[in-house]
C-alpha cells in the first residue's frame, strides 16, 4: 500500500492546561472558539477538549467528534486531572527563559486594533502589543497557562497591517 503526503491534512495541535475551567473560558470568551467535543479518559485520568471556529456546531456527539477529526486548524486542550489543585504546578509553554521550543498559535483577526482593544478590556495579559518592538503588525497575548497567541490582521479584510 502506498501513501500520498500531498493528500495529508493538518488536523490539530494539542497543548496541556492546568485549569480547564480557566482555559475553556479563555478560548471561548476571549478568542471566540467553540468547544465542540469533550471526552474524559478515566483510565488515564485526563480530559480532552476540542475547539474550532464554526458557526454550525453539529447536534450530536458523534457528528461533533467527526467534525473534530475531519477539520483543519483544530485546537486540543488536554487536562491531566489534579493539576488545577497544585499551587506551584506549571507547564512549559516553550517560551520560558530556560526552555525554548513550542512558540505560539496564531489567529487571523478581522481588525487587529479592535482585537487588541478587546483583549485589553478583558484584562488579558499581553506579551507584545502592536506598539512594542520593531514588528508593529502583530501582537501576542497569553492564555491562562502562559501559551502565546499571536494576532495577525487578516489580509483578505485589510492590508493596513500586512505581513
Amino acid at each position: 500500500m502506498a501513501t500520498d503526503p500531498s493528500k495529508y491534512v493538518y488536523n490539530h495541535t494539542m497543548i496541556r492546561v492546568k485549569d480547564p475551567k480557566a482555559s475553556v473560558e479563555f478560548y471561548e470568551k476571549v478568542l471566540g472558539m467553540k468547544n465542540i467535543y469533550k471526552e474524559d479518559f478515566e483510565s488515564g485520568k485526563f480530559t480532552v477538549y476540542f475547539f474550532v471556529y464554526t458557526d454550525n456546531v453539529p447536534e450530536t456527539e458523534k457528528e461533533r467528534k467527526r467534525m473534530v477529526f475531519t477539520s483543519s486548524g483544530v485546537l486540543e486542550l488536554t487536562h491531566n486531572w489534579g493539576t488545577e489543585n497544585q499551587a506551584d504546578f506549571k507547564y512549559c509553554t516553550g517560551n520560558d527563559a530556560e526552555s525554548k521550543g513550542f512558540g505560539h498559535i496564531a489567529l487571523l483577526v478581522d481588525d487587529i486594533e479592535a482585537a487588541c482593544e478587546r483583549a485589553e478590556k478583558l484584562n488579558v495579559k499581553f506579551v507584545k502589543r502592536l506598539t512594542d518592538g520593531k514588528m508593529k503588525n502583530i501582537a501576542f497575548i497569553a492564555d491562562p497557562d502562559g501559551y502565546w497567541v499571536e494576532f495577525i490582521q487578516n489580509p483578505l479584510i485589510s492590508d493596513k497591517y500586512a505581513i
